[in-house]
């Protein structure tokens, strides 16, 4: 999906980053590989008994609404988080940031993967004990990307198209803002990608 217009490094809210066309190809390809690599993808189920569109598979921590857990829902060992991945968001975060990460320390990682149908309801990331950023990994089809505020999940918020290879990062101020993917573009990943849907890789510090 070739750009028309420069994609430049934005600042959507204080603390709030989105760093168009961050990875290459080929860390794109080697990040699809590593997600067909984790087994156990599933639809989460809510709380109210609604069950998620998504399928997601967890590393470090397993998520369930509205914890962290060493074990899966089947109770077998959460996959482990692997460092490649922590130095990754590293990475990305000093990218963002323009400052060193070295103290940054994630051990979650949700995997998320959505058809053509899939969406995420406006939501806070806000299970985990500790507020260090969050940083995001898209790949394959492009997203609607909801970023709103820390108070409701009504406006202000601002839509961001998300591209395979983009990262979003946010912290600080704008780490407890609500968010969510409305609406994906079936059709938009790169076929040397080999992905047919959008994958998002979500790194956290658990703070457990």
């Amino acid at each position: 999906m070739d750009a028309l217009l420069p994609r430049p490094r934005a600042e959507i809210a204080p603390g709030a980053v989105h760093l168009p066309g961050w990875l290459g190809l080929d860390e794109q390809r080697e990040l699809v590989a590593a997600c067909r690599g984790w087994s156990g993808y599933r639809h989460t189920r809510l709380p109210n008994g609604g069950v998620m569109s998504v399928k997601s598979v967890c590393l470090g921590w397993h998520w369930y609404p509205y914890g962290y857990s060493r074990t899966t829902g089947e109770g077998k060992p959460v996959l482990p988080f692997p460092d490649w991945l922590g130095d990754l968001g590293r990475r990305a975060l000093a990218a963002a940031y323009g400052e060193p990460s070295e103290a940054y320390a994630p051990d979650i990682a949700l995997v998320n993967f959505y058809d053509a149908t899939a969406k995420m309801g406006l939501h806070q990331d806000k299970d985990e004990r500790s507020l260090e950023p969050v940083v995001s990994f898209s790949l394959g089809n492009a997203c609607v990307f909801r970023f709103g505020n820390t108070e409701t999940r009504g406006r202000p918020y601002t839509d961001v198209e998300l591209r395979s290879g983009d990262v979003f990062v946010f912290g600080g101020p704008s780490r407890l803002a609500y968010h969510g993917v409305p609406k994906t573009v079936p059709g938009t990943a790169d076929p040397a990608l080999g992905l047919d849907g959008r994958l998002n890789i979500t790194l956290r510090v658990s703070g457990l």
